[in-house]
């Protein structure tokens, strides 16, 4: 497994020589800056995992700093502030720094806080991925239908829908197997209550002629006489 990357912006030469050993035994790969500026050439050129940033620094602080970086980036920021600066770190707070550790600190205390930090945003991440593996697309079959887009696809062909067959598709194909009365698809469909189902019917007709190879006998857009429509579950 890859090293996370943590850029350490401190401009005394001491303290970050220090933390650095500290992060580097614990298996994490440290970028040094000595102010802002620096720091945020560092970002240019590195990914970077996690920022460790100290308040009280020559050519640009870590408050402006942190509001630079947060145009860009949205990974964890720690700010190290001195007790006597105490609406620094609440301004670092409400400008995008997720948690603050105050001087004097243990090495103990600030490897608490990064780990604690960097395993938040891991779990973050992957809700973000899971949630684009969850991505609006809908397959039955060689049947593809993609919300996002708002593209039909049969067996990679594209098939040109109106946005009403569009609509009435995405139903059905959200729901596999079950039964859509014309009534309820209408409702669904046009937001008001069904008075005219014919319509429907015509619709139905219309997407099987796009998306089946034999409309008349369908492979994926069933009627269930006298009930509804339905989208086969596995065609």
């Amino acid at each position: 497994m890859e090293a996370n990357h943590i850029l350490l912006v401190e401009d005394d030469k001491e303290i970050r020589e220090g933390i650095e050993i500290y992060l580097r035994s614990q298996g994490y790969e440290v970028f040094q800056a000595s102010d802002g500026v620096e720091g945020l050439k560092i970002l240019e050129q590195h990914e970077i995992h996690l920022a460790i940033v100290d308040v009280m620094m020559p050519r640009m602080d870590g408050i402006t700093m942190t509001v630079k970086l947060r145009e860009k980036h949205d990974f964890p920021v720690i700010i190290l502030s001195a007790k006597s600066e105490e609406v620094d770190k609440i301004m670092g707070l409400n400008i995008g720094a997720d948690d603050y550790v105050s001087k004097p600190f243990t090495p103990m205390e600030l490897l608490a806080r990064v780990n604690s930090q960097l395993r938040r945003y891991r779990k973050y991440m992957e809700m973000l991925e899971e949630k684009e593996d969850k991505s609006n697309v809908y397959v039955i079959g060689g049947l593809e239908l993609n919300e996002d887009t708002v593209e039909v696809t049969v067996d990679g062909k594209p098939a040109k829908l109106t946005p009403i067959e569009f609509k009435i598709l995405a139903l059905l194909m959200k729901n596999p197997g079950r039964v859509f009365s014309a009534e309820e698809i209408y409702e669904r469909v046009w937001n008001e209550r069904a008075i005219n189902t014919d319509t429907i019917m015509v619709h139905v007709r219309k997407i099987r002629e796009k998306i089946e190879i034999n409309p008349k006998e369908p492979k994926y857009l069933k009627v269930v006489w006298g009930v509804g429509y339905k989208i086969e579950k596995q065609a």
